[in-house]
């Protein structure tokens, strides 16, 4: 008699990707203190229950840590940031690198990946779920890795830690080139931005919408979650119209989104918390420093600022 294989479900929530470098801060570099992390999550508590973070560097322990001594009702989605184990002569913006560093960047990816383990099993009541990587097997990405070692990647996790395992990739790479890796993993996720894909503000749900879909369709029995979906404020015109980003478009984006997914119980991680300006080029408009519905200063943009002022009237 054949088993039918039952799906893993979350429970449904707000959710958020989290990244707490102010100016002055980067990965590498200095980074937010305990305070500062306990000042972002005091505000983020009022409307999210899910976090996700990025990398396993002081940044995530910090949060981790936060988290558990004030005792916050947060539950963390923690990612490993691979880094290139391949050339990629596609990536726009360089991908290319000498032979000794791609060599130096297995390693590294190694070590990485056993601090993930490390942190799921110091935290097992907080992290409700892994990642094996973000953006690594995309066509344009400057961090190329290969698929076959994305899956010994997840495979050593999953030997070693007992949460659920996923990659965060691009839609389009579900669609094209990863059954066999996402025949490994627990559940699925992806990244849809419709702003970076030229589309206006009145098609962005609907191609939001399709771009979920489209995976979900191609994997009846997988869970799939979106782990990115935002619209950015600012732009300098790399890659998007600055006609095209605002404020109010954000607002309306948010919105939209929010009704969709509550309605569909999708869940999802909007795309981001806060301003970051160490991201891309030092040019101030580059829209890479300008997805957060709050300002780098953790002064809230107009959606956040109607969606407080519209619950203080409540």
């Amino acid at each position: 008699m054949k088993v039918e294989k039952q799906k893993l479900v979350f429970e449904f929530g707000k959710a958020i990707c989290y990244s707490g470098f102010r100016e002055g801060q980067q990965p590498g570099g200095i980074v937010p203190d305990y305070e500062e992390i306990k000042e972002d999550l005091l505000i983020l508590q009022k409307q999210w229950k899910y976090l996700r973070l990025f990398d396993c560097d002081k940044h995530a322990e910090t949060v981790l840590q936060v988290i558990e001594k004030e005792k916050l009702d947060f539950k963390v989605m923690l990612g490993v940031y691979i880094v290139a184990e391949m050339n990629n002569f596609g990536c726009p913006w360089g991908g290319t690198y000498p032979e000794e560093v791609l060599t130096a960047n297995k390693t590294r990816n190694f070590n990485r990946i056993t601090d993930l383990i490390t942190f799921a099993n110091r935290y097992p009541d907080i992290i409700f779920a892994l990642s094996a990587g973000n953006e690594a097997c995309v066509d344009w990405t400057d961090h190329y890795v290969p698929v076959s070692s994305v899956i010994n990647y997840v495979k050593m996790i999953k030997a070693g830690a007992r949460q659920p395992v996923t990659f965060c990739e691009n839609h389009v790479p579900w669609i094209t080139k990863l059954k066999d890796l996402a025949d490994e993993l627990d559940f699925i996720s992806i990244h849809t931005y419709p702003v970076w894909e030229y589309k206006s503000i009145h098609e962005a749900i609907d191609y939001t919408k399709q771009n979920y879909y489209s995976v979900a369709e191609k994997y009846p029995d997988k869970l799939v979650i979106i782990t990115e979906a935002g619209w950015a404020t600012n732009s300098n015109g790399r890659g998007i119209d600055p006609g095209n980003v605002s404020e109010e478009n954000q607002e309306i984006y948010y919105n939209d989104l929010m009704s969709w997914i509550e309605k569909d119980r999708v869940l999802t991680f909007v795309f981001e918390a806060f301003d970051e300006p160490w991201k891309g080029s030092p040019e101030p408009l580059e829209p890479e420093k300008h997805w957060g519905l709050f300002n780098v200063d953790r002064t809230p943009k107009l959606v956040m600022k109607r969606l407080q002022y519209k619950k203080f009237q409540e």
